[in-house]
C-alpha cells in the first residue's frame, strides 16, 4: 500500500478531518482514503473497466434488438 504525505496541509482542516474521522469510527488516514475515493468517483471520469456490468439487471430480460427497433419507429 502507497504512503500519501501532505505538506502545508491547513491546521483547521486537519482538525475538522479528525472530528469527521472519529465520528465515522475511522483513522484520519482511513478517512482521508474514503474521501479521496468518494471525489474521484463523483469526478464523473470512468474507464469502460470501471462501468462493466453497471445496469446489466435492467437490460437482463429485454431483447435487445426489438427495443432498438422500437426506439427507431418512435422516431
Amino acid at each position: 500500500m502507497a504512503t500519501l504525505n501532505v505538506k502545508n496541509f491547513p491546521d483547521l482542516l486537519y482538525e475538522r478531518l479528525k472530528k469527521q474521522a472519529k465520528r465515522d469510527g475511522r483513522s484520519v488516514a482511513s478517512e482521508v482514503a474514503v474521501l479521496l475515493e468518494g471525489a474521484l468517483v463523483r469526478s464523473g471520469r470512468y474507464t469502460v473497466g470501471d462501468l462493466k456490468g453497471i445496469g446489466a439487471g435492467t437490460w437482463k430480460d429485454v431483447d435487445i434488438l426489438k427495443w432498438l427497433d422500437r426506439e427507431r419507429d418512435s422516431w
